[in-house]
Formats: structure tokens, sequence, C-alpha cells
């Protein structure tokens, strides 16, 4: 097997740790989210009460959005943060660049997720947030992710990056 590359080897470091800041479920098509301390996820399925479980082929089990992008997309619409269920994401963490899990699998509570792609907004963003909204969002969105092992996320659980099998 050859070198990592100088590059790969940046990507590949990833030692901050992010958290559990919010989590939430839609039950049904257009209903408001609902905000929970905790919640099981189940390999193929997603989150336990979501009306996307189920779904088990698909790249958008489980949907994170950062934190820290709540504050910005607000601030681009000369707002303050703005709460988290708007923008209809599973996961709001918190401390962890979201965009520095492509290609890795990761570990939230006792669940490991796999990184399939960002979560781009939809239209329905210029609607919810106004004019402006879409482009606000645009990078801004979050990650989706599939989910590879089962089991229960909470608030306050840690984010963490697992490391790649030959360096594990």
């Amino acid at each position: 097997m050859s070198e990592p590359t100088p590059l790969q080897t940046l990507l590949d470091t990833l030692p901050q740790r992010g958290r559990v800041e919010w989590i939430g479920i839609r039950p049904a098509r257009g209903e408001p989210m609902q905000a929970i301390e905790r919640v099981a996820i189940t390999p193929g399925k997603g989150l336990e009460g979501d009306r996307f479980a189920g779904r088990e082929t698909s790249k958008r089990q489980v949907t994170l959005i950062q934190q820290e992008h709540l504050h910005t997309i607000g601030s681009f619409l000369q707002r303050d943060a703005i709460e988290p269920e708007v923008f209809r994401r599973n996961i709001v963490v918190s401390g962890l660049n979201l965009l520095a899990l492509k290609g890795k699998t990761f570990r939230i509570g006792s669940v490991v997720l796999e990184y399939t792609g960002q979560c781009h907004p939809c239209s329905k963003m210029e609607t919810t947030l106004g004019p402006g909204g879409y482009n606000a969002m645009r990078g801004h969105g979050g990650i989706t992710a599939r989910v590879v092992e089962g089991g229960e996320v909470a608030l306050g659980d840690e984010v963490q990056a697992l490391l790649p099998s030959s360096q594990a």
C-alpha cells in the first residue's frame, strides 16, 4: 500500500470532536419537526419515528447541520440565529466541521454513520426563510449520512470521526 499524500494526511487529521445540540424528527409530510432528547437509529431505516425511516437504500437516512451555521444563515438574512427545526435536519452538531467528515465514518453516541453527501437546501427555504433564504443556506445546509451501526443518540453525545481501517 502506498504512502498517503500530504493532502490525504491533512484530510484524515480530524482531532476535533463535536457535540449533539438538538435532535428532531418529522412524523409525517408537512408536519412540524418534533424536538426530542434521544432517539433510536437503525441501519437501513434511520431515526425511529421519522417520516423517512424505512428507506433502506437511501443515502439520506440521517441529516445533520452545524449549530454554527444557524447563526451564519441568520446573519445572511439580517436576523439572529434561526431555530433548528426550521431547517428540517435531524441532528444539530456543534464544534466540528461536518464537511470534514466527507469520505469518513463517524460515531455519534453508540451509532456509526457514513457520510453520503451534502444536504443542499430545497426551494421551500425561500418560503420558509423569506426572500434570499435559499441562497443564504447554500453551502450551509449540512450533510446526509447512512446508518452503518444502529444504537441510540442523545443530546450532549460526542461526535467523532473514526480512523480509516488502514490507520485503526
